[in-house]
């Protein structure tokens, strides 16, 4: 497996830099409490425009879906029914489309791209075809048909508290229109035919801005609440499917795979061209040149078989390490425990291995997880400066655990581009997860969680 140095001391320490006015302005800004600068905020106004443009939009949306699919239904007994339902579900997709980019601006909401449309032939029967069998397409109709009532409902809430909450908060400023061009002291809080209450002394005026600041305050949360329902459902409906994703993630995790391989190829071919091979080559050479002196001079031949020998000694060295690096007998043959054991009496560092293990995993998870402690009991020999090392290897439920942990210098930072990073791609490719803690100054623990698969 090829092995890329981790370099420590990246990534941490003062993290300010030249960039830190900003972020001071930033708290400066910020000194208010979040309650009472939410209703000036501009994401709590996005927030009410988007509820605002949910009901022309749903009305529009859901008059389209009802009229399309009524239409396609009803015409089934002929040979356009099919069609128009294509051409109702392609308007979906198209709504949805719009809404993805909408929820995008305004509420910051990242929806990736739905799975297209799979045609196996080209022409318009195949496409309505594909158009008719693809659950994208039905979920974008459900999502126009849901949508609408939801828009009503968060429409009409939005506004009532938004709206009223304003009036309430600002009625010092305007309350004296009431007398001068309403005939009466102040908005009527309650009337009947024998009595009126008015909101017309400074104490209710007062009450009824201090009412309208609560509602003012309110109304953000309350708007973003409902903008939360609509997250949902623009991922779920508009999105792509799960198994769609997982399809996405697979592919991907293939090529992780195929790469890791062809890595792992191009490095044993290197390794055998500028070890093994040349020393065998030599070799080769010396022990020709040999026995042209057997005759002539025995005891140089003698020296040269001998230092053969050595030559010999070493090329086998190198193929034993070679296959030590492609797959260990020991842990072919004992196991984790052993075969970390051996790893970790290899490293600069003592290193504690501890490994309590009810049974042996897959034998390419058990790989996976040998590779992975030894690519990082190799970083902490060449960068770490630790004086000791630990490894754990446990098991939770279905997942195998590791945590390598040593107390160098830290820093190690898996964004840094470093064989951190190469390593939590590898462990991806198969539904691992590997998670660095690596504070400046240390210590540095990096856990590893990998499907069991025993």
């Amino acid at each position: 497996m090829a092995t890329e140095s981790t370099e420590y001391g990246q990534g941490y320490g003062y993290r300010g830099g030249p960039g830190s006015r900003g972020t001071d302005a930033g708290e400066r800004r910020r000194r208010l409490p979040t309650a009472l600068r939410a209703p000036v905020e501009a994401r709590s106004w996005r927030e009410l425009g988007y509820v605002m443009l949910s009901l022309p939009l749903g009305i529009i949306m859901f008059t389209f879906a009802v009229t399309m699919v009524s239409l396609g239904a009803g015409l089934l007994v002929t040979f356009l029914g099919i069609p128009v339902l294509a051409a109702g579900l392609a308007g979906c997709r198209g709504f949805g489309a719009l809404e993805r980019a909408r929820a995008r601006g305004l509420l910051g909401a990242e929806v990736a791209e739905p799975e297209p449309l799979r045609m196996k032939k080209r022409g318009a029967g195949a496409w309505m075809g594909a158009m008719l069998k693809s659950g994208t397409s039905w979920r974008h109709l459900l999502y126009t048909v849901i949508q609408f009532p939801w828009s009503v409902f968060s429409f009409v809430v939005a506004v009532a508290f938004w709206s009223y909450g304003w009036l309430m908060l600002t009625y010092p400023l305007w309350f004296w229109l009431f007398p001068m061009y309403g005939g009466q002291g102040g908005l009527q809080l309650y009337g009947d035919g024998t009595h009126s209450v008015y909101l017309d002394n400074p104490f209710e005026i007062a009450v009824t801005a201090v009412v309208g600041l609560l509602f003012t305050m309110a109304t953000p949360w309350i708007v973003r609440a409902l903008t939360t329902v609509d997250r949902l459902m623009v991922h779920g409906l508009l999105g792509p499917s799960r198994l769609a994703t997982r399809v996405v993630e697979l592919e991907s995790d293939r090529g992780v795979v195929v790469d890791a391989a062809a890595a792992d190829l191009r490095r044993i071919e290197r390794d055998l061209h500028d070890g093994a091979q040349a020393r065998l080559v030599a070799l080769a050479m010396d022990l020709g040149l040999a026995k042209e002196k057997l005759t002539e001079d025995p005891q140089a031949a003698a020296r040269m078989v001998d230092e053969a020998h050595g030559e010999v000694k070493t090329a086998l060295q190198e193929l034993r390490d070679l296959a030590r690096g492609i797959h260990p007998a020991v842990l072919t043959d004992r196991g984790l425990d052993a075969a970390l054991s051996a790893v970790a009496s290899r490293c600069t560092v003592p290193v504690q291995v501890e490994v309590d293990l009810p049974a042996r995993p897959a034998p390419a998870i058990e790989g996976i997880a040998y590779f992975t402690v030894s690519e990082l009991l190799q970083n902490i020999s060449k960068h770490s400066r630790a004086t000791r090392a630990t490894v754990d290897v446990w098991r939770v439920e279905n997942r195998l655990m590791l945590q390598v942990t040593d107390n160098g210098m830290g820093g190690a930072d898996v964004s840094a581009g470093s064989g951190l990073a190469g390593l939590a791609e590898r462990l991806d490719a198969v539904d691992g997860i590997l998670v660095v803690d690596s504070p400046a100054a240390g210590p540095t623990r990096v856990t590893a969680e990998l499907p069991w698969r025993g």
